[in-house]
């Protein structure tokens, strides 16, 4: 059997990481491969890393960034909400199949990643170069001892529209090695061509969980409507807390607010701490879906749960690129909102979706997903044949 490596944020505690990553695998396991995820878990995503010459005054705002991490684990640790970690924890082992201790540098990650014939990396912001560490190799699969492995880039992003041309050359460096390249978002395909990257070398692919287009397994058919709004927030509270409630009052219904492990305002609404499972009986449940995340809206589209996408302010704006993407392809950039507009919030909630357009959108998408995936695995089995 196909032995197929996956390589993204599954460490995550965050409902839309969660889902892309079980999306993705459980795509692949239907396909008749056995995959499963690789425990990379380097600390310098959510832990900071390790200081680089704290006294070289030029590298400050790279130390400030890693301290400030180191802070925000330290008090995630001390006041987090345990019973959500602990749900985070349960769906991986449950639902992702995660075992093992996470390997947390490239020399005990070469010798997993040697016994695949296939490595994927997806999704998610993988590719997003941080302040503090930049790019990292390992998710564009630039692993040693793996030469012999088909490498296969599935819908990664950027997270915003453009990176610094100081990545450029590393970048162009990193997606050669790679036998399929593909991005989530067209603006990705911007960078890459920015970077100097043939055009035509990689394609737009939908989020794993437009590829995947159901949840069944995990929360089967759901059609009860519960008469709620449910906000889902991330970064920020600003635009959203006022369009959540807003869109409440007008709906007359409870506004719920999943709480995530690092919100630093007060709750929209009633906060409350599902697990990833009861976080998506609660959007496929509600009477309408508010969100300034990626995944909140892409889970909407896929559930056809109506919504009102929530552009992210100020400094954030950039990140607004993956969420417009997303809806350009699925017919719906109507659904989005800058500002606290009561008549306009008004219109959409009062606005038919024509799901059955949108489906048929995304179902394109999806197909050209499925050749791209298909035709890869393909390639390995006639090899091996």
């Amino acid at each position: 059997m196909i032995k197929v490596g996956i390589l993204t944020y599954h460490f995550s505690d965050n409902y839309g990481a969660l889902m892309q990553a079980y999306a993705l695998r459980k795509w692949l396991l239907d396909r008749g491969v056995s995959a499963n995820f690789i425990n990379y878990h380097p600390t310098y995503v959510e832990e900071g890393g390790r200081f680089d010459r704290p006294w070289n005054l030029t590298l400050w705002r790279k130390n400030a960034t890693i301290l400030y991490m180191k802070l925000a684990k330290l008090q995630r640790r001390i006041l987090g909400n345990n019973s959500m970690l602990a749900g985070f924890e349960t769906f991986r082992r449950d639902y992702l199949g995660i075992q093992g201790a996470a390997l947390r540098s490239v020399e005990e990650l070469r010798s997993v990643a040697a016994k695949h014939n296939i490595l994927v990396c997806g999704s998610d912001q993988i590719w997003n170069p941080s302040i503090h560490y930049g790019l990292d190799p390992v998710y564009f699969l630039d692993i040693p001892g793996t030469k012999a492995v088909h490498k296969i880039a599935y819908a990664p992003s950027f997270g915003r529209s453009e990176i610094e041309p100081k990545y450029y050359a590393e970048l162009n460096k990193l997606i050669s090695g790679l036998d399929a390249v593909s991005v989530r978002e067209a603006s990705g395909i911007e960078i890459l061509e920015s970077a100097g990257i043939a055009q035509g070398l990689a394609r737009v692919m939908p989020d794993p969980t437009i590829l995947l287009g159901h949840f069944d397994e995990l929360i089967g058919k759901v059609s009860d409507d519960d008469g709620s709004v449910f906000a889902y927030a991330l970064r920020t509270d600003q635009v959203i807390r006022s369009a959540a409630m807003q869109a409440a009052h007008i709906v007359g219904g409870q506004l719920y607010a999943p709480r995530n492990t690092h919100q630093r305002w007060r709750d929209i609404g009633e906060g409350v701490v599902p697990g990833p499972v009861e976080w998506l009986v609660m959007l496929a449940r509600s009477r309408l879906v508010v969100s300034n995340s990626f995944h909140g809206v892409a889970l909407s589209v896929v559930l056809n749960k109506p919504f009102i996408a929530v552009s992210l302010p100020g400094k954030r704006a950039a990140l607004n690129a993956r969420v417009q993407n997303l809806l350009k392809v699925a017919g719906l950039q109507d659904r989005v909102i800058t500002t606290v507009d009561p008549e306009r919030i008004r219109q959409l909630i009062e606005a038919p979706i024509d799901w059955e357009a949108t489906n048929a959108r995304v179902a394109a998408v999806r197909a050209e997903a499925e050749t791209y995936l298909d035709a890869e695995i393909a390639a390995v089995l006639k090899g091996r044949r």
